[in-house]
């Protein structure tokens, strides 16, 4: 029994580091600059290049931090093995870059992050064909599914209109076709959500928002939670089949996607991702509270036309959302009355502040339409119900009156 499954959610993450060897007796694991590592034995060297001895070869390959902070993400997704990047988009990139070839096909829900809009769009001019569908409906993904289909891709929760993928289904479709279930979990975290309970197959976080919690680093994360047979995947290069058939899948993409591509995580990002992640739960559980108060809030307001957020009961995933997640997690977003402007509305706050990351321990707002999904025209937001007037809403910690009075003035103003 893995020490995950023997503790707590929040002992597991303080006391993982020290399950291994640590220098000094240090209780977090240093941080190490180094990009080269040197062996007194020229034959060692040669078989940890070969695979055949653990060690690290070169910093953008693998560094002690970056490993313990792996380590640390694989046992919130009770993983098989995990790696890091330099951000979520770089996890999501690897995907691309280690398994995708010419002619496959990808499935991918069409209520996404805008930059993984942006990527699969790039993709999808390069040759992988992507299908968007309404993933809150397995049905829509099953009619999207030709012989070319290789990976179906899904966000837990959909960043900024929170709708909520039909995950268990979908998993249990992937399954049955042999098809690589991919789910992104940063919305929801892995102490809201475990994907690997839904069949998926890879778990992508982007380590910036909840996890590292602070605002102080960026970085991504790609999981293999065991439910994919890789020895099914049509794309392994001979190379990697060295390896026990569960390891193929992550061989090719830190070789592809991590030595060839570079997204490498560096040690001090993985330091403060690291300590940041010991108060996931305290935080995300303070976040959730003041995002459930400040949705009711909003929701009874007749100056507000539109609240998205997974925990009111209007929301048309809400039964949903409480049969899969710990909480409804800490995103709203909102539309006001067409008589309000949303950048005067804004512009009143006094403690949200407009800015564009998730997961702070800080309230950030931002006008959707107007920056973060700007780039892909009126006509795509309108496919995705991303209204002109939508405010995204990342919930901190701060005092709940102090947060509800806050967009209340800016209301009353």
């Amino acid at each position: 029994m893995t020490e995950s499954n023997k503790s707590g959610f929040t002992t597991s993450i303080l006391h993982s580091d020290r399950q291994k060897t640590i220098e000094h007796g240090s209780l977090h694991k240093p941080i190490h600059t180094s990009v080269a590592f040197g062996y007194k034995d020229a034959r060692e060297l040669a078989a940890v290049f070969q695979g055949r001895e653990p060690g690290y070869r070169y910093g953008r390959q693998g560094n002690p931090t970056v490993s313990a902070l792996e380590d640390k993400i694989n046992r919130m997704e009770d993983g098989q093995s995990t790696i890091c990047f330099a951000t979520g988009m770089a996890a999501i990139g690897a995907v691309v870059q280690g398994l995708l070839r010419a002619g496959d096909h990808v499935v991918s829900s069409s209520f996404l992050f805008g930059n993984t809009n942006s990527l699969w769009q790039t993709v999808n001019g390069q040759g992988t064909a992507v299908s968007w569908v309404d993933a809150t409906d397995v049905k829509n993904v099953e009619a999207a599914i030709t012989p070319a289909t290789r990976i179906v891709f899904v966000e837990t929760i959909a960043n900024p209109r929170t709708q909520v993928s039909d995950l268990a289904r979908i998993g249990a479709l992937c399954r049955d076709r042999g098809l690589v279930y991919i789910v992104d979990n940063t919305m929801t975290s892995p102490y809201l959500f475990q994907p690997k309970k839904v069949g998926a197959s890879l778990v992508v976080n982007a380590l910036t928002k909840s996890i590292c919690g602070h605002g102080n680093a960026l970085g991504g994360s790609l999981t293999d939670t065991g439910n994919y047979d890789w020895s099914q995947y049509p794309h392994i290069a001979q190379n990697y089949k060295k390896y026990p058939a569960s390891q193929w899948g992550m061989a090719q993409i830190r070789a592809k996607a991590l030595r060839d591509f570079g997204g490498t995580l560096g040690p001090e990002a993985a330091h403060h991702i690291a300590v940041g992640a010991e108060t996931m739960a305290l935080r995300i559980d303070r976040e959730c509270a003041n995002a459930s108060a400040l949705a009711q809030m909003l929701h009874a307001d007749p100056r507000v036309t539109a609240v998205h957020y997974p925990g009111l009961e209007s929301h048309p995933q809400h039964k949903l959302s409480a049969e899969l997640f710990r909480a409804p997690g800490g995103l709203l977003s909102f539309e006001l009355r067409d008589d309000i402007d949303c950048f005067d509305y804004l512009n009143r706050l006094r403690i949200a502040i407009p800015a564009s990351n998730l997961g702070d321990t800080r309230t950030l707002v931002i006008p959707v339409a107007h920056t973060i999904y700007y780039e892909m025209g009126q006509e795509r937001r309108a496919s995705m119900g991303i209204a002109e007037s939508l405010i995204r809403v990342s919930v901190g910690i701060e005092d709940s009156e102090d947060l509800l009075q806050d967009f209340r003035q800016a209301l009353d103003a």
